[in-house]
This record gives structure tokens, C-alpha cells and sequence, in this order.
């Protein structure tokens, strides 16, 4: 069975046309019995509810639940908890599945038994417009620590897991109100190669303001909480030199960040981090 996991917090908006690419799924309509779509409604105030009941009468392969808003890592793990698949794909809900997703991606993935997760490339549209993403966007196959410390390469939209590696390396760290994904990413490399599907297979919308993204200045302040976890993770002496390289980039784009906003004691503590990293060890 394959488990398609929903996330959703007042994307009323988005979220029917989020659902109807799941229903339209080629190999869902091939095997109507052998998945199941879970949307997870982190504490939505808007007709989130209602419209996902309409959706139940005709779809009995689709459940909701509801949670009280706890942040996007809490909604993912209870999808994770709910889920029944040996199979499991994310969907935020402003994306969309082209409809041969999984039909590519199961395929792929028995193909490759050894494949802990594959991902597929991307149609970008911001604010209604199709965009290339940037050079640093670019994603790889095989062993990626490195590609993936910059900036997050692990879209959730686009993958697909085998239950097993949640089992391995455990679910969305809830500490995280946003960059779980990057942390969830990074956690992945130290372990195991990425599998990439080079054809693009979802379409991933942005430039909304009620993006996680648009929330909160100073992203790297997770993605620094993620490396220094990674650091810990890390069993190969290489593996930490570039989690501590990659700690002192980003804590030195905070520092000139919180020094033009006058917090002198944000500035302070990263610089110490940076200090704390850039010793040799003993």
C-alpha cells in the first residue's frame, strides 16, 4: 500500500487542487484498492474542513484528521503515525503530482530494491509564472552530504519513501517550525545515497506570504540547530569537517545579519559558535 500524506494549515485555496492530483494518479485508478490519502489539518480556521468532507462521500480511500495547530514537523509525524502504506509521499498542500508520479516512482523503486527513497525533478511557478530554479537548486544523485548542507535539495513534494528509512532514521524533528525538511534531508545523506528521477513530476507553486519561507528572517538559524545534530550523527572525520565548514558560513551570514540590526548579542553568540568550530580538533 502506498500512504499520500497531506499537510495542510487555512490552504483552503490550494487544497482541492492538491487533492484532485493525488485522485488523478494513474496508478491510484489502477489499483484502486492499494492506497490511501491522509490529510493532516494542523489547526486550520478557514473551510479547510468542510472541503475535505466533500471529498470523503466520493473518495473512501481518503481520511482527514485534525490537529490542534502544533507546526508542520508535529502535523508530518502524525501523518507518519496514521499512515498504514509501506509506502509514503508528502504532498504540501500549494503543490500539485503530475499523474504519472507514482506510477514513475513505484516503478523506480522495485527497480532498485536497494533505493531507501527517490525524488523527481520540478516545474517551478511563482506567483502564477513558470520559473527555472537557480543553479543552487540543482539536485543529484548518490552520496550528497555535501550538495545538501548549503540549502535544502530534499523536496518532500517530490519524494517518495520506503517506511523503512522513517524506521532507520526517525520521523520530523518537532522543535523545527520550519527547515524539518532540510534537517530531515541532512540526516538521510549521512546514511544513505539520494535516487533522482531526472524527469520533473511535480509542479511546486511559491511566492505566496503564507509560506513558511516568507515567515521567518534568518533561516540558517534552524539549518545551524540541523548541522550541529548532523555534527553529532557524523562518523566520518570528513562527514564533521564540512558540517563545521558549513556551521561557520552560516553563522557568519547571521552575525552581519543581527550586526546590520543592531542585536549585538544574537551577533555575539554566533560569532562564539564560529570560534567554537573553527578550532582544530584535539
Amino acid at each position: 500500500m502506498i500512504s499520500a500524506i497531506i499537510v495542510t494549515h487555512n490552504r483552503e485555496a490550494f487544497l482541492g487542487e492538491a487533492i484532485d492530483s493525488v485522485l488523478a494518479q494513474t496508478y491510484f485508478q489502477q489499483h484502486a484498492l492499494d492506497w490511501e490519502l491522509l490529510v493532516i489539518d494542523d489547526g486550520s480556521s478557514d473551510g479547510t474542513r468542510h472541503l475535505v468532507t466533500s471529498y470523503l462521500e466520493r473518495c473512501p480511500n481518503l481520511r482527514y484528521a485534525y490537529q490542534e495547530q502544533g507546526g508542520v514537523s508535529r502535523a508530518r509525524n502524525l501523518g507518519l503515525k496514521l499512515a498504514r502504506g509501506e509506502y509514503l509521499a508528502f504532498l504540501d498542500s500549494d503543490d500539485l503530482w503530475i499523474k504519472e508520479k507514482i506510477q514513475v516512482q513505484m516503478s523506480y523503486l522495485k527497480a532498485f530494491p536497494e533505493a531507501r527513497f527517490c525524488l523527481t525533478e520540478e516545474i517551478w511557478i511563482r506567483k502564477g509564472r513558470r520559473v527555472n530554479p537557480g543553479a543552487k537548486h540543482r539536485k543529484y544523485s548518490g552520496w550528497v552530504l555535501e550538495k545538501v548542507l548549503p540549502l535544502c535539495l530534499l523536496s518532500l513534494s517530490s519524494a517518495m519513501f520506503r517506511r523503512q528509512l522513517f524506521e532507520e532514521i526517525g520521523g520530523f524533528d518537532e522543535e523545527f517550525p520550519v527547515c524539518e525538511d532540510y534537517d530531515l534531508g541532512i540526516r538521510i545523506a549521512l546514511r544513505y545515497p539520494y535516487y533522482l528521477i531526472s524527469t520533473p513530476l511535480i509542479i511546486k507553486r511559491g511566492g505566496h506570504p503564507d509560506q513558511l519561507s516568507q515567515k521567518y528572517w534568518g533561516m540558517d538559524r534552524w539549518r545551524i540547530k540541523a548541522l550541529e545534530k548532523a555534527l553529532i550523527l557524523a562518523v566520518q572525520p570528513e562527514q564533521k569537517e564540512i558540517i563545521k565548514k558549513e556551521i561557520q558560513r552560516k553563522c557568519q551570514v547571521l552575525v552581519e545579519g543581527f550586526l546590520k540590526r543592531g542585536n549585538l548579542e544574537e551577533a555575539r553568540s554566533y560569532q562564539q559558535l564560529i570560534d567554537k568550530y573553527s578550532k582544530p580538533a584535539s
